[in-house]
């Protein structure tokens, strides 16, 4: 099954060389999967000939906003509808769950509340859910028909399905310790010190990458976005 990663953004130079670009990490991230990774790097104005040109799709992160005036935003939010209107399953992750979210109506802005970095829970399918964040930028406003399935208190639409075939998140399952590691030594100047001194003392603290893989697999090999696979069984 071939997945297209659309690359909106390369990964600082100490991550490349210590955990390989975005198409590694998913790599990693799915593997066993059955999924064949092919890399559009539209961030370079590469783009697929269309929506037809992989089974799946998924959005990486980004450093840009999606409100941005870059030449390839357009061209992206173009393919972005293509591919839902053809019906292939889709995912976004941080920029690509913002500018999934924008290309389909809602709106996205630089949050005012300030910076998510680090070690973070979120109440996903009647559970706490830890991930990694690296974030300033929030969908603020869901485009119609977006259905919200995570959330902490900062984040408040942090998990999105857009009908059934597509599924965004803010944070990121694909990112090991050793990512925010890195971003920490090379952080933008806008991000508090102490949440950076917090989010380094928190490195080792498990999250569930591997519980939110299955569910973004499942997503791209067909299943239904809203179908949790580790959601809490509510008795009768």
């Amino acid at each position: 099954m071939i997945l297209g990663i659309l690359q909106t953004g390369h990964v600082p130079e100490q991550v490349a060389a210590r955990d390989g670009t975005y198409t590694d990490l998913f790599g990693k991230l799915f593997a066993g999967r059955g999924f064949s990774l092919r890399t559009f790097s539209v961030v370079d104005m590469d783009f697929p000939t269309g929506p037809d040109a992989a089974d799946a799709w998924l959005v990486t992160g980004s450093r840009h906003g999606a409100y941005e005036d870059h030449p390839w935003i357009a061209p992206l939010e173009a393919l972005i509808r293509e591919i839902r209107d053809l019906g292939r399953p889709m995912v976004g992750i941080c920029f690509g769950h913002q500018i999934i979210a924008q290309a389909l109506g809602g709106r996205v802005e630089k949050f005012t509340g300030g910076w998510s970095a680090g070690h973070r829970s979120y109440q996903i399918g009647g559970r706490e859910v830890a991930l990694f964040a690296w974030h300033q930028d929030q969908v603020v406003d869901l485009p119609e028909g977006a259905t919200v399935l995570g959330a902490n208190d900062f984040t408040q639409n942090a998990v999105i399905a857009h009908g059934a075939g597509i599924l965004t998140v803010q944070p990121h399952p694909e990112f090991p310790p050793s990512v925010i590691d890195a971003l920490i030594d090379n952080r933008p100047t806008t991000v508090p010190p102490e949440m950076l001194a917090q989010a380094r003392a928190d490195l080792q603290q498990p999250v569930d990458s591997a519980m939110m893989a299955e569910w973004l697999a499942d997503v791209l090999q067909g299943a239904p976005a809203t179908r949790i696979p580790f959601a809490q069984q509510v008795r009768a």
